[in-house]
């Protein structure tokens, strides 16, 4: 079973919490320069599945910021008013806090939800975002507010909190290849090639987001005028070298790399996993694309020819 995972609610609402903060958990990862972490706040969004032991691509929502539903009228003003839960509000300015609960008295016995602002702090432009929005909005039953949260979002939190592995580039020749020699390439320790994350809004909808691994792609860290690369053979994670096996995936170097820095090129081997959206509308996603690198020294081979 895959572990749940909790999305934080991490601090409370103005004047009271809606729910009580659970504990401040980070999904994230980085591919080189870029960087990906989800950690939502005032949020009952939950998420599960594969977040963890992998890699993100740095994906990021469009907007870090959205409304999710919250208590009915009746409720909201229960909580809202409660003089215990509010009294250091409610002694250090008593009309300002009256001020404040009659918005939650004037819906009474209005049908319809409070909702309220929730956004990724993760996302640099998060807190910004969230601070834009109203604390709280009163939405007729069957209504989404303007920046209420949809399907779309949803699924875009569960693409940003999903990870895939990054896999270790082999080679044979392992070592040390040669001009003009088949270098074949593979990754291990891809594990699963299939890898999901799901992001639920209890009572609501969710959203599932599913990567299948389907190839890889070679650089061999040089231009074709040193290297032949050969990728039409490779499968979802490349072929791994087998005594008279066919050179379908790899690279043949054609020039030495003494003359390179460090004296080696830097290969990167790309995996590519599309990715699918399950639970609701059609919603289409670019490829994880998650990247892997390897230093491979190339000889030239010498020989003497004598009378």
């Amino acid at each position: 079973m895959k572990p749940l995972i909790a999305v934080v609610v991490a601090g409370s609402l103005l004047f009271g919490a809606l729910d009580p903060p659970s504990e401040d958990v980070r999904v994230g990862g980085s591919q080189k320069d870029r960087t990906s972490t989800v950690v939502l706040e005032h949020s009952k969004i939950t998420i599960s599945g594969d977040v963890r032991n992998g890699r993100s691509d740095g994906y990021q929502m469009r907007s870090p910021c959205w409304y999710e539903p919250g208590l009915d009228a009746e409720k909201m003003f229960e909580q809202m008013s409660d003089p215990v839960a509010n009294r250091g509000r409610a002694q250090t300015d008593e009309e300002g806090f009256r001020a404040f609960i009659q918005q939650f008295k004037d819906k009474l016995g209005q049908p319809g939800l409070w909702w309220s602002p929730a956004y990724n702090s993760g996302d640099r432009r998060g807190a910004a975002c969230w601070a834009g929005l109203e604390q709280f909005v009163f939405v007729p039953p069957g209504e989404t507010p303007p920046s209420g949260i949809t399907f779309q979002e949803l699924a875009e939190i569960a693409r940003a909190a999903l990870t895939v592995p990054e896999g270790k580039v082999e080679l044979n020749p392992d070592a040390k290849s040669y001009v003009n020699l088949p270098t074949f390439v593979w990754l291990e320790g891809v594990g699963d090639t299939t890898r999901s994350v799901t992001a639920t809004l209890p009572g609501v909808m969710s959203a599932t987001v599913t990567a299948t691994l389907s190839d890889i792609r070679i650089d061999a860290g040089t231009g074709s005028d040193r290297a032949e690369v050969r990728e039409d053979g490779c499968g979802a994670a490349g072929r791994p070298y087998a005594r008279g096996a066919e050179f379908t995936c790899g690279v043949r170097y054609l020039r030495a790399s003494i003359d390179r820095p460090r004296e080696v090129y830097e290969l990167t081997v790309t995996s590519v996993w599309p990715v699918t959206v399950t639970g609701g509308a059609d919603i289409q996603f670019d490829p994880v694309q998650v990247e892997a690198t390897r230093d491979v020294p190339v000889g030239e081979v010498q020989s003497n020819v004598r009378p």
